[in-house]
């Protein structure tokens, strides 16, 4: 009889934080986490950051090293019943063997709608059990703030290519599996940048390559072997929403590329594999913002109320007012002039840090203020014909700085031939 094996990113997942890779601001000696641990002094907490970074496995070792109960449930298939089963389960737990209480872990909790969270309140509150919540999305948005304000949020790191070889490195020479293959790794480049920081990802790819040889003697992992098996076993990688940041990249650059088609496609994509449509709403914010910008100001606005409108009407009717959105925006004139003028900006305000804000612009609610020149010499643009006069705004050594460059489109023109009226020696026709 054949035994089916766990994957190898299960088969791998450590059980201390001395087996732990990654997270050393967290978890290093004399970090904020490592020290919750060794004092015992557990308190709820939510973690932060994107996929196979170690969210769950930190969950599992804490409540291992400190031998309290586990629970888990995932936010994608929970309802508030199983959340009140939980938590009765930890009361009977508590009141019978006075153990220490236990701990929840929910997976993908920026996805529990407010009665979920609310079900959560009264047991984090009481102490019934702690909460460890992971998460992809920053829970200031997702997360009620009554329970927010009872949690720490920490904030992992994708992990860097050094931690991303010892993973690696432990898998080829720990795995009984992969030991009783002659595996040699010639190149990680691949691996590596496939994976990007993604500890699961780095483990199933690697899986998926020394598979693909089944039959040979000894196995050479290089560049091309990996390139080549990825696209060969592309619904594999794909397995449980591997390709989730490579799918939100081709739905936002065929939007920003004015394809509606492929747009809409990479969107139901998304929906078919169930993400979460509160996140695509989210990211068609962003793209009305930063692709389609001032080339038609609208589609900030449709995408804002289709963000509110999927909040309040949920799956499977919102994904009707996200075709809507995504359509308009990928059929939209295009323009990041403002994203462009806000990156200057800031590249101009970290180097001009401390430039001092010119007299005439500063506020005076004093006497001593007024004696020492504030606001004075500051001209009310609506005492002027037109509602304008020509004065200087920027910091001195800064002044004549042109950040906002308007580009061709009918919106945009209007505004360029205002900018040209106003400020002739800085816009030129």
């Amino acid at each position: 009889m054949n035994v089916v094996l766990p994957p190898l990113p299960e088969r791998m997942r450590p059980h201390t934080l001395d087996g732990y890779v990654g997270q050393k601001h967290l978890v290093g000696k004399g970090c904020i986490l490592r020290n919750m641990i060794e004092s015992g002094n557990l308190s709820s907490f939510i973690l932060w950051g994107p996929p196979g970074v170690g969210k769950t496995t930190l969950a599992r070792i804490i409540a291992e090293t400190l031998d309290r109960a586990f629970f888990t449930l995932s936010a994608v298939s929970a309802g508030v019943k199983d959340v009140r089963d939980v938590i009765e389960a930890a009361k009977g737990r508590n009141l019978f063997s006075g153990a220490k209480a236990p701990i929840l872990f929910i997976d993908e909790i920026h996805r529990f709608n407010k009665a979920q969270q609310d079900a959560l309140l009264g047991a984090v509150e009481a102490g019934t059990i702690v909460l460890i919540g992971a998460t992809t999305e920053n829970p200031s948005f997702e997360v009620i703030t009554p329970l927010l304000s009872r949690c720490q949020v920490y904030v992992l790191k994708s992990l860097e290519a050094e931690d991303l070889k010892v993973l690696l490195d432990r898998a080829v020479n720990e795995d009984e599996e992969l030991k009783a293959r002659k595996i040699e790794v010639k190149e990680t480049e691949a691996l590596l940048r496939q994976s990007g920081g993604d500890a699961r990802k780095l483990l199933n790819i690697l899986e998926i390559v020394v598979d693909s040889q089944a039959g040979k003697d000894k196995v050479v992992i290089t560049n091309k072997l990996v390139t080549d098996c990825l696209q060969e076993n592309i619904a594999i990688y794909d397995k449980d929403g591997e390709m989730h940041y490579d799918l939100v990249s081709a739905f936002i650059k065929s939007i920003r590329g004015s394809d509606p088609n492929a747009a809409i496609y990479y969107m139901c994509r998304m929906l078919e594999g169930g993400e979460d449509p509160l996140f695509i709403a989210r990211r068609l914010c962003l793209s009305a913002s930063e692709d389609v910008g001032l080339a038609n100001p609208n589609a900030l606005l449709l995408a804002e109320a289709t963000f509110r409108v999927v909040h309040e009407i949920g799956m499977p009717e919102a994904r009707i007012p996200l075709a809507e959105c995504t359509v308009y925006l990928a059929s939209s004139p295009k323009s990041n002039a403002s994203y462009m003028a806000m990156e200057k900006a800031m590249a101009a305000a970290k180097e001009n840090k401390t430039a001092a804000v010119p007299l005439h612009l500063r506020n005076a609610p004093t006497k001593l203020m007024e004696d020492l020149g504030y606001s004075d010499g500051y001209k009310y643009a609506h005492d002027f014909p037109g509602n304008f006069v020509d004065q200087e705004f920027l910091p001195k050594g800064m002044e004549g700085t042109v950040f906002y460059e308007p580009q061709h489109n009918a919106h945009e023109d209007k505004l360029k031939a205002y900018l040209e009226a106003c400020w002739p020696k800085y816009y030129k026709k």
